[in-house]
């Protein structure tokens, strides 16, 4: 469909501005996959995004939707929630771009079939890692050693502040700042 632009009078076409955006959408979500943007990509070709003239606007969705699985790391199949890594993601993308079709995908649940199984086994490693860990720090404790207990605990670094030049106060300031510290401890009740 094409128009006059209505300042210039230019003859412009709806498709090809459509076109750019959606272009431009594209590139900019490619940083989000970081290095498995190959993979995601492997993965689209998979719902036949070929040729991009027309499918630009598919692969703009579907890239959209991958988006948003690696920044939420969790998806939903049959009415439940998984949670899953990004390295898992790209293990499931890898698996499925493999696989040959003989078709076309519509959907995601092929891959999602595919996520809930490594899902579910982050989950069991995460579980066994953290009970390997609770039993360490409990058997640290009964035997009462501090030297083991330590090892458990988060070291904490404290935050570096801002060097904040000294403030050149008179006297007659430095009470008034002080008289004003008294009161408020007064009214807070310290």
């Amino acid at each position: 469909m094409k128009f006059h632009c209505p300042h210039c009078r230019r003859e412009s076409d709806y498709e090809d501005i459509q076109m750019d955006a959606d272009l431009i959408a594209i590139i900019k979500i490619q940083p989000v996959f970081g290095k498995h943007h190959n993979l995601v990509w492997a993965y689209c070709e998979l719902f036949g995004i070929v040729p991009l003239k027309t499918k630009r606007k598919k692969l703009r969705l579907l890239l959209e939707e991958m988006k948003t699985l690696f920044q939420s790391e969790e998806f939903a199949y049959q009415k439940k929630r998984y949670q899953i890594s990004q390295t898992g993601i790209a293990e499931a993308l890898n698996v499925a771009a493999k696989k040959n079709f003989a078709e076309h995908l519509e959907n995601h649940n092929y891959l999602k079939k595919i996520m809930i199984s490594i899902s579910e086994r982050e989950g069991k490693s995460a579980g066994i890692e953290a009970e390997k860990d609770l039993r360490k720090k409990e058997a640290g404790l009964m035997s009462g050693s501090r030297e083991e207990q330590r090892v458990y605990e988060k070291e904490v670094v404290p935050p570096v502040l801002k060097s904040v030049p000294p403030a050149h106060l008179t006297p007659e300031e430095r009470e008034d700042n002080k008289r004003k510290l008294r009161e408020l401890m007064k009214n807070i009740g310290g």
